[in-house]
């Protein structure tokens, strides 16, 4: 009996001690706390329309990237209402840019870049390389659809790379390394081991497949090649650093 009486009384003089967790704080402060972390992370809920999508210059689109992959960097991207997003976009399609990235699961373009629904067309195939089915595509992305930039992205460590120095031979994945082999090629005037162990050397060669496959964009596509002499849209290509996440322009 006198532990329980005791034991209680301890309570009493804890929850004394204790601060009340309104009861201190007015209640207009408290409000005005809500308020500020309500519209700390504003969710965003508009995608691209074709008025706005219309005044970008390829060099705004660009830039455009460069600041998102900053973001992404930072772990600061954009809080988005992805259901908001999802109907809002369901009327049609206004796209800033196409990006061709490679299949590799390390790569989650969109986060990359720090864009959402609506922001891109992405096209992926491992080496990121362009065939006849991914030249339509991005024709159909800059052409009708209006996109002003077409990215070629490679990346750090790239399996495909690898496969191709390699020469490797299996399956389907044999003729798919036909189209890479080019830019081991054009990287043989590399002065160091010549390997996939080599990882500058891997590089070396993923940076050559990228600016290769910018030029073949430009060699098999009229349409896009004179879209972008007319200054319609810009080809280019960049590096991805899976160990930073950093996208380097090339």
């Amino acid at each position: 009996m006198k532990n329980s009486f005791l034991g209680a009384a301890l309570l009493l003089q804890l929850l004394a001690c204790s601060p009340a967790s309104t009861d201190k704080i007015p209640e207009s402060k408290q409000d005005t706390a809500s308020k500020a972390v309500a519209t700390t992370i504003p969710l965003r809920e508009n995608v691209l329309t074709a008025e706005e999508q219309k005044a970008l210059t390829p060099d705004a689109v660009i830039q455009s990237l460069k600041d998102g992959n900053k973001r992404f960097m930072n772990n600061s991207i954009t809080a988005r209402d992805h259901s908001a997003m999802v109907r809002n976009a369901a009327a049609g399609q206004f796209p800033k840019a196409v990006i061709l990235s490679c299949v590799d699961s390390r790569i989650p373009v969109e986060d990359v870049f720090d864009k959402g629904i609506g922001d891109m067309f992405v096209g992926r195939v491992a080496g990121n390389f362009v065939n006849t089915d991914l030249l339509g595509s991005m024709e159909f992305g800059c052409k009708v659809s209006g996109a002003k930039l077409i990215l070629v992205l490679g990346h750090a460590s790239c399996g495909a790379i690898k496969a191709a120095i390699d020469n490797v031979k299996l399956g389907n994945i044999t003729a798919m390394l036909e189209n890479v082999k080019p830019a081991v090629t054009k990287a043989q005037d590399y002065s160091g081991d010549k390997t996939s162990s080599n990882a500058d050397f891997v590089e070396y060669v993923a940076k050559k497949n990228v600016l290769n496959t910018v030029e073949t964009i430009r060699k098999k596509s009229p349409i896009l090649k004179e879209m972008e002499d007319k200054g319609q849209i810009k080809i280019v290509g960049a590096y991805y650093n899976l160990k930073t996440g950093e996208v380097i322009f090339l």
